[in-house]
């Protein structure tokens, strides 16, 4: 159930009976041969699943993060940190003022993880206030199933290829992880990563996809219940 597909008295109602919201923190940034909105379209359909399963509103995504390293790749368009910290505090503000006072961010991107220092001081300051933060590449769950196939997880290769995130071809085989140097500007990073994977597989076969799916899908479930 999402936000968008409601009005404002349906959000008072549902309110009565229910304190928890879902937000969808992504970025819109190259992701090889994948779709510049991977890191939105991943969470928010854990989101959409979790939904279905739970009653639980979806608030609009964040289509927008933290992402200056790749801004030599056309189609990117990064916020600067200061501006994220400062989106994210207001949205988790003016839902608190509404009565959501159990809120899980499902980030889809890595350099959004600023955030979570700024989450910490919100949540010092609003009494009653709960959040839980899911990045789920990162999740134990996922880990173990790359690890069970002997596949590396790594940005724009199979891990994100699920068959929404696919706008093109993907290539063949494998790509050998490229030697970073250390912390790259955006003209360095493309002369590294080329075609932006950073390397492994391009893809997995769709049962890896489906179980990789299903057990983030469970830990947000986990999540939700704020225990």
């Amino acid at each position: 159930m999402r936000l968008e597909d409601l009005n404002w008295m349906d959000v008072e109602r549902y309110l009565q009976t229910d304190d928890r919201l879902m937000i969808v923190l992504g970025s819109c940034e190259q992701h090889g041969y994948l779709s510049l909105l991977t890191d939105v379209k991943i969470p928010l359909a854990l989101a959409d699943a979790a939904s279905e399963q739970t009653g639980v509103l979806v608030a609009p995504p964040l289509n927008f993060g933290s992402s200056p390293y790749f801004l030599a790749y056309p189609g990117t368009l990064s916020l600067r940190l200061n501006t994220l910290l400062d989106l994210v505090e207001d949205l988790i503000r003016s839902a608190y003022q509404h009565g959501f006072h159990r809120i899980l961010l499902l980030n889809g991107h890595g350099g959004n993880d600023g955030a979570r220092g700024r989450l910490y001081e919100i949540a010092n300051q609003l009494p009653h206030l709960q959040l839980a933060w899911y990045a789920w590449w990162t999740s134990h769950s996922v880990q173990e199933i790359a690890q069970q196939y002997g596949m590396k997880p790594n940005h724009a290769n199979w891990l994100e290829a699920f068959n929404f995130t696919q706008v093109a071809e993907l290539p063949d085989g494998e790509k050998p992880p490229p030697r970073v140097p250390g912390l790259l500007g955006a003209q360095e990073a493309r002369k590294i990563y080329g075609d932006g994977s950073f390397g492994g597989a391009y893809v997995a076969p769709e049962a890896v996809m489906h179980e990789v799916f299903t057990a983030a899908l469970q830990d947000v479930l986990m999540l939700l219940r704020f225990e």
